[in-house]
């Protein structure tokens, strides 16, 4: 591993992703909240049909995103040593439907193993912050000898390729210090790096285009 790799204590790494898996369940969780608020106000009786339908999204939302985030970031607990591309994509159209960004999945395989099913997972994420006024992601993953290639296009007005997030990508760290938005990527690389594999971001286009590469072993 390169000297220049940023090397983190077990302990910050597991206080920083769980920084940013409660910032990830605050909006489902607190919908849960504000229509249970609603539901026991006998003042707002006319609001219980909106609380109900808030606590069905909030539920919905904050599922999706636990089964996500427990391949993306965890061990994946019983799941298989090979996770099915079809499973991948339910669970990423799950936390991200089309809408503002569109996904069009292109899997060519039937499955990748562990660390190449939480860099594609975690590639997702990263795709959507790389155009946040939306856009489209071609989402891409194929056997090339015993390697998986995956391969995210994020095509979108303003699509950006945030400097932060290149630098942990690539194992550096941040300088005004880690937070749960920046150790994302960094843990991404992390995952490819300890499986022995590389993984990259580069601007196609200024303002317009942006890819993200990975190539792990999957045998």
């Amino acid at each position: 591993m390169s000297e220049n790799i940023t090397k983190l204590t077990a302990a910050d790494l597991a206080a920083l992703l769980c920084a940013r898996i409660c910032h990830d369940l605050v909006g489902p969780v607190g919908a849960l909240e504000t229509g249970l608020d609603l539901l026991n106000d006998d003042d707002n009786l006319d609001m219980h049909d909106d609380a109900i339908e808030l606590i069905k999204v909030g539920a919905e939302q904050a599922s999706a995103k636990l089964k996500f985030l427990r391949i993306a970031f965890g061990a994946g607990g019983s799941a298989p040593a090979v996770i099915a591309c079809d499973e991948l994509e339910r669970l990423g159209r799950g936390v991200y439907p089309d809408g503002k960004i569109v996904f069009n999945w292109q899997m060519e395989v039937d499955g990748l193993n562990k660390p190449a099913a939480r860099v594609l997972l975690n590639l997702v994420m990263l795709s959507v912050q790389a155009v946040p006024l939306g856009g489209t992601v071609i989402a891409n993953a194929k056997i090339v000898g015993e390697n998986a290639e995956i391969s995210l296009i994020c095509t979108g007005n303003k699509a950006r390729l945030d400097p932060a997030i290149a630098k942990t990508l690539a194992g550096g760290a941040p300088e005004d210090g880690f937070s749960g938005r920046t150790i994302q990527p960094f843990y991404t690389g992390m995952i490819a790096r300890e499986a022995g594999g590389t993984i990259t971001a580069h601007v196609v286009t200024e303002g317009e285009s942006i890819t993200f590469n990975a190539e792990i072993p999957n045998t």
